[in-house]
């Protein structure tokens, strides 16, 4: 196995200039910005939560676990009918006629425990075993990140928000590779708080180079050429700045803008991008996801703004299946 390799959740860059000078806070060290501070109480609702999931997984183990996640969503999706209907009406917007109301109200049954389960997870992981986990991680396609590494120029994941990708985090770092990361500077206390803890756990964790959405993309380059792993989030929903560079793609039926400078930014250092999902599958275990390279260096020669846009077109094609297969996946309801 590499030491290098697969996926982070994070956010795009905010800004996708690539001939700008960086700012004045380029070189700092993204773990060492200061976080807003978490209140008390917070702190002490979290310690609770993590407390009793842990004590529930130590009498009934992690399927017991798992059940009992599937049971309390279960109770969510009986009583939120607000956030059903809203999941219901996204389903419609995105698959149109593809599924009967039953269906959908099946599918939107099967949201709310994966959504439920992978919170629950996530918040707990550093307190599992480490064989525990690693368990739990399945990988697939490895071998295009392996591969796209030995080039010595890192490689790209472009990731979508269809499924935990949040979860797939630390599972990416515990696999031994060198990732970068990028932090919604918006971020909850529960995803600030349960990330010290990881950072607190893991050594691997605490390596990863995380900078935040408002940083000057230059950082993201310095970690390809040190051939790291850089991924991000593509299908973002709302306009990043007036700088951030977009591609109109179709998707789901749609036109839809797709951020492009990520993808600029691994191709300008010669590095490839390959496309990355994961699947939340029963008691909590996950299959991470990566495709062959949607784009290499030798590909775009010529015309790099072509290239670029095909590109994107793959992408929305690959998520669009993606979501298909696993329509529970949806994300940001």
């Amino acid at each position: 196995m590499s030491a290098n390799g697969p996926v982070m959740q994070i956010d795009p860059p905010t800004s996708n200039r690539l001939d700008a000078e960086p700012s004045a806070d380029a070189s700092a060290s993204p773990s060492l910005l200061p976080d807003r501070p978490i209140p008390w109480f917070i702190r002490a609702r979290i310690a609770f939560v993590r407390g009793f999931l842990m004590t529930y997984a130590r009498c009934f183990g992690l399927s017991g676990l798992y059940k009992l996640g599937q049971a309390f969503a279960t109770l969510e999706y009986l009583s939120d009918y607000k956030r059903r209907r809203r999941v219901d009406r996204k389903l419609v917007q995105y698959f149109h006629d593809d599924f009967t109301p039953a269906q959908r109200r099946r599918i939107t049954w099967r949201y709310f425990m994966r959504v439920r389960c992978d919170k629950m997870f996530y918040t707990i992981m550093d307190r599992i075993p480490r064989a525990k986990l690693m368990n739990r991680i399945k990988p697939k396609g490895q071998e295009y990140v392996d591969a796209a590494l030995s080039d010595g120029k890192g490689v790209y994941i472009a990731l979508c928000h269809f499924g935990a990708a949040h979860v797939a985090g630390l599972m990416g770092a515990l696999l031994g590779y060198d990732i970068a990361g990028v932090r919604d500077g918006r971020e909850s206390h529960v995803r600030r708080y349960i990330q010290k803890k990881y950072r607190d756990t893991f050594p691997e964790v605490a390596k990863m180079n995380i900078v935040l959405a408002s940083s000057f993309p230059r950082m993201l380059y310095r970690h390809l050429k040190k051939n790291g792993v850089v991924a991000s989030l593509l299908d973002v929903e709302r306009q990043r700045g007036d700088n951030t560079k977009t591609v109109p793609v179709t998707l789901f039926g749609e036109t839809r803008n797709i951020l492009a400078g990520p993808v600029q930014i691994a191709l300008r250092n010669g590095a490839p991008t390959i496309q990355g999902f994961v699947v939340s599958r029963r008691n909590f275990y996950y299959q991470l996801i990566v495709t062959p390279p949607l784009l290499t260096p030798e590909q775009a020669q010529g015309d790099e703004d072509a290239a670029i846009a095909n590109t994107l077109q793959r992408y929305a094609a690959g998520v669009e299946a993606f979501a298909r297969r696993h329509p529970d996946h949806l994300m940001n309801i």
